[in-house]
């Protein structure tokens, strides 16, 4: 059940989650892909810390309180995420204990992937995750560079994803083709 920010309005506080996780989704990869010269994943960290983990962790804790365990659970739990990632961004952890905490963190998002049940387009949004997250742990593991990058474009793509979903829920826009070629309204 999603609960209405305000009288009148088509925004929820799922929709608001979605876009704070698409958005860091997106700005961690585009910093480990290296594709904007100069920007790395450590310039993500304010943004993973405030909009990724506390944002998305009160969101969390308002989704169990409307009585949405599942995105309850997914915002909550992705807010300890990017939060204990942010704090730990630049602390001198072996590349061991680094990709250990993503393979936690993707056992997580694959939880997520499978308990989706708003439909594929959601479980796409938390498999890349899944994916992302395994890419950068093993690059992690192997000193990979590459697969860090590789794992980046995931992340940036899952992101992508995130942000459309959440601004088509708000904006009503299609996000898959219904019977016939009409268009599904995208839900709320």
């Amino acid at each position: 059940m999603d609960n209405d920010v305000s009288a009148g309005s088509t925004a929820t506080t799922s929709t608001l989650g979605h876009l704070a996780l698409g958005l860091t989704l997106l700005a961690f990869g585009i910093g480990h892909t290296g594709v904007i010269d100069g920007v790395s994943a450590a310039d993500s960290v304010l943004l993973a810390m405030y909009v990724g983990g506390v944002a998305l962790f009160l969101l969390g804790l308002l989704e169990y309180r409307g009585g949405n365990g599942f995105n309850g659970t997914a915002f909550a739990g992705l807010g300890i995420f990017w939060f204990t990632w942010a704090k730990g961004a630049g602390a001198s952890a072996s590349a061991e204990a680094a990709g250990t905490f993503l393979v936690l963190f993707a056992l997580l998002a694959l939880t997520l992937t499978v308990a989706a049940s708003s439909g594929l387009f959601s479980q796409g949004v938390y498999a890349l995750l899944t994916l992302s997250l395994l890419l950068l742990a093993i690059g992690a593991f192997a000193d990979s560079s590459g697969l860090a990058k590789a794992g980046g474009w995931v992340a940036a793509v899952s992101g992508l994803l995130g942000w459309y979903g959440a601004t088509a829920a708000l904006a009503k826009w299609p996000m898959s083709l219904g019977r016939a070629g009409r268009s599904a309204p995208a839900a709320g």
